[in-house]
């Protein structure tokens, strides 16, 4: 089965049906399908291909015509800052970089052949693409650790095709479902599930530019049967369900949708109350990892159960182990999550040393996420193995990287990051930071400042507090336990 069957035939009775919607840009099926083969055919034969993925239709017919040509992209963020955007563009090398006409592209990508996407539909030509092979690499997805710059996990054909179909089984997914989400295109979560997802079912999907609760019940209120969002978005949805003079249309919205789903962290049972008390509909949770996709899921018949991400999707194999690797003997207790399915990623690019170090010999993913199992299978993790990994406003953020960021300014002598919750972004970005000099500290916004130009303005601490000195072992370790507010 081709990887995205809707796209291939122009004849077809989905032909006419709207594929994509980004304010007023639509395109259907056909339209689709001859813009991004227009595209194909000028990048088939490369090694690989960036994607300046912005919340655009062009970003979409930029990713299908890389599809289509069997070429890898690399999909980029625009808020990367120059110094990761020059790393990830030194290690995935590619050959050209597609983006809209109207973008402004920084420096680090000055050096690449650059394409302009366009939406307007040419005619069709009768190019053929053959489908390449479930193993050829589809995407390469940069993924921050907890140390070091961001790693590229090459994701093949074969890995997106299972998820999405576990998630058709899922959530009962068809052709005749609109989804809505406001989710960034340069990631798994917006882009393979929400724009990938509905065209591999034919379905459609209207993308809202910026997340709005007010846009949300505007597309749920004509027609969008699905909704994906990170926990901040619908943090957010439950303040304006609380505002009596705008929640009517939204509760009522939200209550008409077939699927409520959360995902990239995890939903506070709070905000889990909120909704389902104002709209009598529940959200429901999965889990998934850029090098993992999807793994878990609240079956659409299922029991959305707050505090869990549902039970392995079909394919995945999940066990929870202990320090050492060993099953756990009680599965109540709390382990490692491993994976291991048609679900994983081939390997991280050029990181043979980290490939090895993620999987176990006989090919279990070791995520480093700690949960615990129900008796009926239901995941409930609990947190992340080590200290470092910060999952804010739906983005995983690696700590090392900021702290090497704040450490580049000259007025840091010391600095550590961790992560505190945050009743809106899940958990913030809070960093520690031992002065130069301690009559003149640097400010907490020109350190955020800092930062957001170093990496991406999400990664920008949120608080910043200051020290005499970091706790530290005798090895010299920071001993992150014994920070706290």
């Amino acid at each position: 089965m081709p990887l995205l069957p809707a796209l291939q035939d122009a004849s077809a009775p989905a032909a006419a049906h709207e594929a994509v919607r980004f304010d007023e840009v639509s395109l259907t099926y056909a339209q689709l399908a001859a813009a991004a083969d227009s595209l194909a055919a000028r990048i088939a034969g490369a090694d690989r291909v960036a994607v300046w993925a912005t919340p655009t239709a062009q970003t979409v017919v930029a990713v299908v015509a890389a599809l289509r040509a069997g070429v890898p992209a690399v999909p980029l963020n625009p808020k990367t800052g120059e110094q990761e955007l020059a790393h990830i563009v030194a290690d995935s090398a590619p050959a050209t970089v597609l983006a809209s006409a109207s973008d402004v592209l920084p420096p680090a990508l000055a050096g690449l052949r650059r394409l302009d996407v366009s939406v307007a539909v040419p005619a069709r030509a009768d190019t053929e693409f053959p489908e390449p092979s479930p193993e050829a690499p589809a995407l390469v997805v940069y993924t921050s650790g907890t140390t070091g710059p961001p790693k590229g996990a090459v994701l093949p054909r074969r890995a997106i095709a299972a998820s999405l179909d576990a998630l058709e089984d899922a959530w009962q997914w068809t052709g005749d479902d609109v989804l809505v989400h406001a989710l960034p295109l340069f990631h798994v979560h917006g882009l393979i599930l929400g724009i990938l997802g509905p065209l591999r079912r034919g379905g459609s999907v209207r993308h809202l530019g910026r997340f709005s609760a007010e846009g949300v019940a505007r597309e749920l209120g004509s027609g969008g049967t699905m909704l994906f969002g990170v926990p901040t978005m619908y943090h957010r949805l439950a303040e304006a369900l609380d505002e009596p003079a705008a929640s009517g249309g939204l509760a009522k919205a939200l209550a008409g949708a077939r699927l409520l789903v959360s995902g990239s962290a995890a939903l506070p049972v709070h905000d889990h109350e909120r909704i389902a008390a104002a709209t009598g509909r529940r959200v429901i949770e999965r889990y998934g990892m850029t090098e993992t996709l999807m793994n878990t899921g609240v079956r659409a018949d299922g029991e959305p159960r707050p505090g869990t991400v549902g039970a392995p999707l079909r394919g995945v194999e999940l066990r929870l182990v202990e320090e050492d690797g060993t099953p756990l003997a009680d599965p109540a207790s709390i382990g490692e999550i491993q994976v291991r399915g048609p679900n994983l990623f081939t390997e991280y690019l050029n990181r043979p040393d980290a490939t090895a170090a993620a999987l176990t010999a006989d090919g279990w993913f070791r995520t480093g996420d700690m949960a615990t199992l129900d008796q009926d299978g239901y995941v409930r993790i609990v947190g992340r193995k080590a200290t470092d990994l910060i999952k804010s406003g739906g983005y995983k953020i690696g700590a090392g990287e900021i702290e090497n960021a704040l450490l580049d300014h000259p007025g840091v002598r010391e600095a550590a990051v961790t992560g505190e919750p945050d009743p809106d972004l899940g958990e913030r970005v809070v960093a520690w930071v031992v002065p130069a000099d301690p009559a003149a500290p640097p400010s907490a916004a020109e350190l955020a400042d800092h930062v957001a130009a170093q990496l991406s303005p999400h990664k920008r601490p949120r608080t910043v507090r200051y020290l005499d000195a970091l706790p530290r072992n005798d090895l010299g370790k920071i001993m992150k336990r014994s920070l706290h507010g």
